[in-house]
């Protein structure tokens, strides 16, 4: 049997980010791929126009669906849309134990909010407590954790519960440099900086391939070098899709 995975998280109809980046990704890890859909979006490579927010009752029984016939190993998630849904996700992780990646998606990448102020609370004080690995980039980050230094950042993220953080470096100069910290190793994965504007889910499948080697049984910093070489692949070889910020190459191999 395949290892399982189960992304919760926003949907982008044009394929290159939320759910549908998170399931190509996992396909490409060998790891069979669930979803459960919190927010529905109008977007594509040049704009995020409108969002609209499942509601937590619908996204509680998609959840109760899932996890009663084919429960996952490890669960990622990425724009929540509401406290209520942070709420319930957090509950989730308690009762079944899987491997929680979050992923804290408060706005896209063009800007449109995706999570409200009552959401990041309850994502900062209920789900981050309940997590194996939280993967904010910089922004996200400083954000959360009221500072702009990043060691710093993650130290205080680490202390709200999560059990490791991985702060992403693609919002840096110079080359992307992600730091990893558990409470008692830091480790940096490093890769060029490649000039280009097709990177367009790369947040998202970056949190998706360390759910699938978390799902595949990696240690956790195992499983975040792997998923940094393949996603630094998937931007150097992007299909340049999209007259703006176009979507990643998801067929590109493991290694």
């Amino acid at each position: 049997m395949p290892p399982v995975a189960l992304t919760i998280a926003g949907s982008d109809p044009s394929g290159g980010a939320g759910i549908q980046a998170d399931l190509k990704t996992f396909h490409q890890f060998g790891v069979y791929g669930e979803a459960v859909i919190t927010l529905l979006t109008v977007q594509n490579s040049v704009r995020v126009s409108r969002c609209e927010v499942v509601a937590a009752e619908l996204v509680a029984e998609q959840l109760e669906a899932v996890l009663e016939d084919i429960p996952p190993v490890a669960v990622k998630t990425g724009a929540l849309g509401s406290a209520d849904v942070v709420r319930l996700v957090a509950r989730a992780a308690v009762q079944f134990g899987f491997a929680l990646v979050v992923d804290p998606v408060i706005s896209s990448t063009h800007g449109l909010a995706l999570l409200d102020e009552t959401g990041v609370r309850a994502l900062r004080e209920e789900l981050l407590p309940v997590a194996a690995l939280v993967t904010p980039n910089i922004p996200e980050a400083c954000a959360l954790a009221g500072t702009a230094d990043v060691r710093e950042a993650a130290r205080r993220l680490r202390q709200l519960g999560a059990r490791a953080v991985l702060i992403k470096g693609g919002h840096s100069s110079g080359d992307a440099t992600d730091v990893l910290f558990d409470g008692a190793e830091w480790r940096e994965f490093s890769a060029p900086r490649l000039e280009t504007a097709h990177t367009h889910g790369t947040g998202c499948a970056y949190s998706a391939a360390i759910t699938a080697g978390l799902a595949c049984g990696l240690p956790p910093g195992e499983a975040v070098a792997r998923a940094k070489r393949f996603i630094h692949e998937a931007i150097r070889t992007s299909p340049a899709l999209g007259r703006g910020r176009g979507p990643l190459n998801y067929h590109v191999g493991v290694a």
